[in-house]
């Protein structure tokens, strides 16, 4: 796939050897270290040449703690541990509004137990997710806001004892009594799904070096370990695989090629440019002196994200997306407010550049996720599921990498694809039930 890149693209970085890692590596709405934990590495990568594999692949976490108000945009993240012990539950009916240990037994929905009962309280992410949103959408949601479901421990202290539970779980507790100021020892904790990051990232080969040569991304920075969907793990895992048993044997390569050669300086052309380029841009964002600050903007596209690139899809919706996007990205253009000058630290200017980043992004993603007609672990159409609601892949179709290759225009990418072939393992249908 490399070579679908431009000689000019491959000129510019060939003497260029760069490790991009990524922590939660493509973050950008409703999201825990939403700003601190960014795409923007990986984005710049990308605009200079880079492929972008995959962005429509958006991870769920389901236990989080739900918003306060429609101005929070950041939520607390609570460890998927604690699904271990506790239990998930609504109430049968919508209009019940008792506490929850006034609600029997037989009048309550433990709808992940009921729905997989082979894995229960232990159902993969995604599909627990999607679960507590339908009911949530039915109206069967609990708390002030109607907006979560029950992570109840109720039933693990009667069988454990509170000794047990506080062992494996009481920083959690205290954590989540701190935020919500309620007692998880005798009131379930609230959680509810939150956006948590794309799956997507730079396209790697086996070397992990992207479609510039001498540019390797490792980490969650790239696309490769996590497919359609992703285990809590997944992160650890990939960072460490990566660090540890593929760079050592494959950056090695590209370096011993650079032995004896200069390296380029900050008198190189290239470097020259992209300075050129960088202060272009972020004295346009001081300049624009509009109304609105990025906060603003950045709440407004997670919630267009949210709404219609979020657990569940419909073309409709993504097309909905695609056209409010663009006219959003052309108010932020126009109506920005950063204070401050460019002259020292100025955190309203760094966010600026990220919301900009993000809204390419999330254009990105939606074009991605309008394309990939089908469902397939987090990517999730409603238009293509089963009778019972779970995903309906098209294998044979979308049986691929798609990889996007960046024209200068966010909304005209080009799209490549790369086929996935099984030798060893063939492809299956997961069930749950």
């Amino acid at each position: 796939m490399r070579d679908l890149l431009t000689g000019e693209i491959q000129s510019h970085a060939a003497h260029a050897v760069v490790l991009a890692t990524g922590g939660y590596g493509n973050v950008f709405f409703l999201s825990t270290n939403a700003m601190n934990c960014n795409v923007t590495a990986a984005w710049r990568a990308h605009r200079r040449g880079a492929l972008f594999a995959n962005p429509c692949y958006t991870q769920i976490h389901p236990t989080c703690i739900p918003q306060a108000d429609e101005t929070q945009s950041k939520l607390t993240l609570m460890s998927e541990s604690l699904r271990n012990d506790g239990r998930v539950w609504v109430p049968k009916r919508a209009d019940d509004n008792r506490p929850a240990d006034q609600i029997p037994e037989d009048e309550r929905d433990y709808f992940l137990e009921r729905l997989y009962p082979s894995y229960g309280n232990l159902a993969p992410r995604d599909i627990s997710s999607r679960a507590a949103k339908r009911l949530v959408d039915k109206g069967q949601g609990i708390g002030p806001l109607k907006n979560g479901v029950n992570l109840d421990f109720s039933a693990a202290i009667d069988r454990l004892g509170r000794e047990v539970v506080e062992e494996r779980y009481g920083n959690l507790f205290q954590m989540y009594e701190r935020i919500a100021g309620e007692d998880p020892y005798k009131t379930p904790m609230r959680i509810y799904p939150a956006t948590h990051y794309t799956m997507g990232g730079l396209w790697v080969d086996y070397e992990l070096m992207t479609t510039i040569p001498g540019l390797y991304a490792a980490g969650e920075a790239n696309f490769s370990d996590h497919g359609a969907n992703r285990l809590g793990a997944s992160a650890l895992m990939q960072g460490l695989a990566d660090g540890y048993f593929v760079l050592p044997y494959t950056i090695s390569n590209q370096l011993s090629s650079l032995l004896g050669k200069t390296i380029p300086g900050t008198d190189h052309p290239a470097f020259k440019q992209a300075e050129s380029e960088a202060s272009a841009r972020y004295n346009g964002y001081l300049a624009v002196k509009g109304k609105r600050s990025p906060d603003w903007f950045h709440r407004e596209l997670g919630k267009i994200i949210w709404n219609e690139c979020g657990m569940e899809r419909t073309r409709e919706g993504l097309q909905q997306a695609l056209t409010d996007l663009p006219a959003l990205y052309e108010e932020f253009k126009t109506d920005l407010r950063v204070t401050g000058t460019g002259d020292s630290t100025n955190q309203t200017l760094e966010k600026a550049g990220r919301v900009d980043d993000f809204f390419q992004l999330g254009m990105a993603m939606c074009q991605d996720a309008l394309t990939r007609e089908e469902s397939c672990g987090a990517h999730f159409r409603s238009e293509y599921q089963t009778e019972d609601g779970e995903a309906q892949r098209n294998d044979d179709e979308f049986c691929h990498v798609a990889a996007w290759e960046w024209t200068g225009d966010a909304m005209k990418p080009q799209r490549h694809t790369e086929d996935l072939v099984f030798e060893s393992i063939h492809l299956a249908t997961r069930s749950y039930k």
